[in-house]
């Protein structure tokens, strides 16, 4: 959250572990952010945004994300284990997150300015 508040993110979703007494418990607070909630999520986010789910973008690395990636528009396996690659649309494996820009169409110059 803290995150969030200092570069003025939108939305996060992320798992939360208990904190109790002080020390995080290891344990996993509800709603967890599985396969299924990351899908539902981009569905709501894209609802909510006035989107077609072929305008919106989801990236993610692990099996977990599959669901959420065949959804979107735009869906890339980030550095992601094999599976993931070989299901994903599009993967980026030795770029960082600003590969996404060139899937995009947007070149460094277009970027800069």
């Amino acid at each position: 959250r803290q995150v969030q508040a200092r570069l003025g993110i939108d939305y996060v979703f992320a798992n939360e572990l208990e904190v109790v007494d002080g020390k995080v418990t290891g344990v996993a607070v509800e709603p967890i952010v599985d396969a299924q909630r990351k899908a539902e999520l981009l569905q709501k986010l894209a609802s909510d945004e006035g989107l077609q789910l072929e305008q919106t973008i989801a990236v993610g690395d692990g099996a977990n994300d599959l669901p959420m990636l065949s959804l979107a528009g735009l869906g890339v396996a980030f550095r992601a284990k094999p599976l993931v690659r070989q299901s994903a649309k599009q993967a980026i494996s030795t770029l960082g997150l600003d590969g996404v820009l060139y899937l995009l169409g947007l070149r460094d110059r277009d970027a800069r300015g």
